[in-house]
């Protein structure tokens, strides 16, 4: 029996310095889209290692205060959004779900695996007439989306739910990479049925070890939820870090503009040497290329990790670290370029 084949992510540094012979901590990885100057995560007490993880520590109000919900959301604290990605689809009898692709491919895999008929969803159908939505019983939707930043606005967002939850259906909204932008998140609507909202600390905290995120729901699918999960799904430490992150108001308003600014440098260096982004985030720039796949082997052959993308063709990069990096990554890109040119 063949194995279906799971969904490739960034980020694989072992198995690329066994590939291309480079030790591991010789490698820039900007293959995640992962914050690389993270939260500064605090020591965590010894009793909090010792103890089972108690449901009434105060975190599902840490994350109603953190996402600004209304009173009739529930807010249920997660071990990362994969947790949920893969728990969504069982709570529905098989029916038909659009997914974007491009997309994070976890999405389309958990739904198509409990059964369900997954339609991919084009750019180019976003730009057509909505006739497509109406053959839908869900729409996964990934705001910003991972990998080519394309978001819509948010009257068109609650436009889609509204037809959607009209007869029943479900919006879910991945929000990984919504945090620090203004304006994106539907978080002020939570709590209406069948609105799924999906929060995580990996990308702009830049936790992404902690698995650590929250669910965003009305009461119905909310009850469900928790009894899928179980009791424990998020361990201690997670807790005891995941509240103090997000209510570091300070840190994530300035690691926003600092984010701001990294990425507008990190567009403008790209487009120096001919790789212009289609889209971004905070946290990445994407660039669709027909080199794409010469461009990835080249740059990891000099120990920089992309992520690639073969449908369409295109490179996911992540933002350096610091200004070693910065230059590494502007003189890499240099050698690689003019290397491809001269073939």
């Amino acid at each position: 029996m063949v194995k279906p084949q799971l969904p490739a992510h960034g980020g694989n540094l072992i198995q690329a310095a066994r590939r291309w012979g480079i030790p591991r901590e010789r490698w820039l990885d900007l293959s995640t889209g992962i914050n690389p100057n993270g939260w500064p995560v605090p020591a965590i007490p010894p009793e909090i290692w010792q103890r089972l993880p108690e449901a009434d520590d105060g975190l599902d109000e840490a994350v109603r205060i953190w996402t600004g919900v209304p009173d009739a959301a529930e807010c249920i604290p997660l071990p990362g959004s994969q947790a949920v990605i893969q728990a969504l689809p069982g709570l529905r009898t098989p029916g038909r779900v659009g997914v974007p692709h491009p997309g994070y491919q976890e999405h389309r895999h958990a739904w198509a695996e409990a059964g369900h008929q997954v339609r991919p969803l084009s750019r180019e159908d976003m730009d057509q007439r909505e006739t497509w939505l109406d053959e839908l019983d869900v729409l996964v939707w990934i705001q910003p989306n991972n990998p080519t930043g394309q978001w819509v606005d948010r009257d068109r967002l609650l436009a889609w739910y509204q037809r959607l939850a009209a007869r029943g259906g479900w919006l879910v909204v991945d929000e990984a990479f919504a945090e620090g932008l203004a304006n994106v998140s539907l978080a002020p609507w939570a709590g209406r049925p069948g609105l799924v909202i999906l929060k995580s600390l990996g990308k702009f905290y830049g936790l992404a070890g902690l698995r650590a995120g929250a669910a965003l729901v009305d009461p119905a699918i909310g009850t469900t939820l928790r009894r899928v999960l179980g009791p424990w799904a998020l361990s201690g430490p997670a807790r005891y870090v995941m509240a103090r992150a997000i209510a570091d108001q300070g840190w994530r308003a300035r690691m926003a503009e600092r984010l701001q600014a990294e990425s507008e440098r990190l567009h403008t260096l790209l487009a120096r040497f001919g790789l212009r982004p289609t889209g971004g985030t905070l946290l990445f720039q994407y660039v669709r290329h027909q080199q794409a796949g010469q461009l990835a082997e080249a740059l990891a052959q000099e120990g920089i990790l992309v992520r690639r993308f073969d449908r369409p063709p295109a490179l996911r990069f992540g933002l350096p670290g610091n200004e070693s990096d910065w230059r590494r990554l502007s003189d890499t890109l240099a050698k690689v370029i003019d290397r491809l040119i001269t073939n």
